[in-house]
């Protein structure tokens, strides 16, 4: 699904290293037995005097300062982790947060992206005027989004992209001509030649369509009775249909936003190629852990192809509760919409933040990755 979700960590430390007992990648470690379980302890401790959590961006994510805080034990703790991700959740019925250390194997988890849309950004894919809506559905806030995926995203890919096993990104539609060879994708990894032409082929795309659309009616028919329901049934609060994001906007190969470095080795995922195949590569990579980020927290990162609730049925999923943007509409600002999806996500989902992502500086950095 597209135009619905179309509205829509520089703190980690860069001087890290990670993986040192490895596996062949795929493969379980050998005192992991499949289908083991264990007893874990729910025992909930209270936190005194606790600082906000995720105050590190609070241009893009409000801090959140409820103080009914609690620890409870590590919950995942695999053999030779590598990568320390504290996380939380709320719970109503505990009366507050839970707060979870983690130790992951930085080789068992993935980083993916939820459409990072190369809009607005100067690659050519622009909002029509004069009333298109596209992503964060006006340009000024297009631009904002612009600024995360470079003050916060792109650093938290740069510092990990090393020690995990594979950073994803997902966008609309299929793989084109165009895109695939721009990108790595399950079944493609392009040249550098490739990857040049693809950017000419880009280019030349975006720039030969007309990106003008119907401009705002300057009058309404609406009953005498229902002035209210026929207003908003001709007016609505967001249309991006063809009458103002012209025939034709939808089908052009949408990029990864230009404040994102897509590095070669990196994969992207399209959404009309559906979740299964996704779910495979990332299996087939021996993936268990997912580091989720992207834009919108409340639509697109939960509910498209590469969104919680797809990833939750078969991976360990933590939300980067600053590295990611809800949709703000009527608001300058997306701080208080993103806390508030972020939030709620936290009911069913575990959140984490850029700073609490670390990897362990005594293990010495593999460079072993597909």
């Amino acid at each position: 699904m597209t135009r619905p979700c179309s509205v829509a960590t520089a703190l980690l430390l860069a001087t890290v290293a990670a993986t040192g007992l490895l596996v062949p990648h795929g493969a379980p470690a050998a005192d992991e037995p499949a289908g083991a379980t264990r007893t874990y302890e729910n025992r909930l401790t209270p936190i005194a005097n606790p600082a906000p959590i995720l105050g590190d961006h609070p241009e893009y994510v409000e801090p959140i300062r409820e103080t009914a805080r609690f620890e409870a034990p590590t919950l995942v703790d695999d053999p030779g982790a590598d990568l320390s991700v504290r996380a939380w959740r709320f719970s109503y019925n505990a009366r507050g947060i839970i707060e979870i250390p983690n130790r992951l194997r930085a080789d068992r988890t993935a980083i993916v992206v939820v459409h990072p849309w190369g809009i607005d950004d100067g690659q050519g894919w622009v909002t029509p005027q004069p009333a298109g809506a596209a992503f964060q559905c006006t340009p000024a806030k297009n631009a904002i989004v612009l600024d995360h995926g470079k003050e916060v995203i792109d650093p938290l890919l740069r510092a990990l992209r090393p020690r995990v096993k594979s950073i994803v990104y997902s966008l609309p539609g299929t793989e084109d001509p165009i895109r695939r060879k721009l990108y790595r994708s399950v079944r493609t990894r392009p040249t550098e030649t490739d990857r040049q032409q693809g950017a000419v082929e880009l280019a030349a795309r975006l720039a030969s369509f007309r990106y003008e659309g119907s401009p705002l009616p300057a009058a309404l028919t609406v009953s005498t009775e229902t002035p209210v329901r026929d207003y908003f049934k001709q007016f609505r609060g967001l249309d991006a249909g063809p009458k103002y994001d012209p025939e034709g906007f939808w089908k052009l190969p949408i990029p990864v936003m230009r404040t994102i470095a897509v590095a070669p080795e990196d994969v992207v995922v399209y959404d009309a190629e559906g979740y299964e195949l996704l779910k495979t590569h990332l299996q087939e990579q021996g993936v268990r852990h997912v580091l989720l980020a992207g834009y919108n927290t409340d639509m697109c990162v939960c509910s498209t192809t590469a969104g919680y609730e797809n990833l939750r049925k078969d991976f360990d999923v933590f939300l980067v509760g600053d590295a990611t943007i809800a949709t703000f509409p009527a608001h300058p600002t997306p701080r208080f919409a993103t806390t508030a999806a972020v939030s709620f996500a936290a009911l069913d989902l575990l959140i984490t933040q850029g700073s609490w992502i670390r990897p362990d500086e005594n293990r010495e950095l593999s460079s072993a990755k597909d």
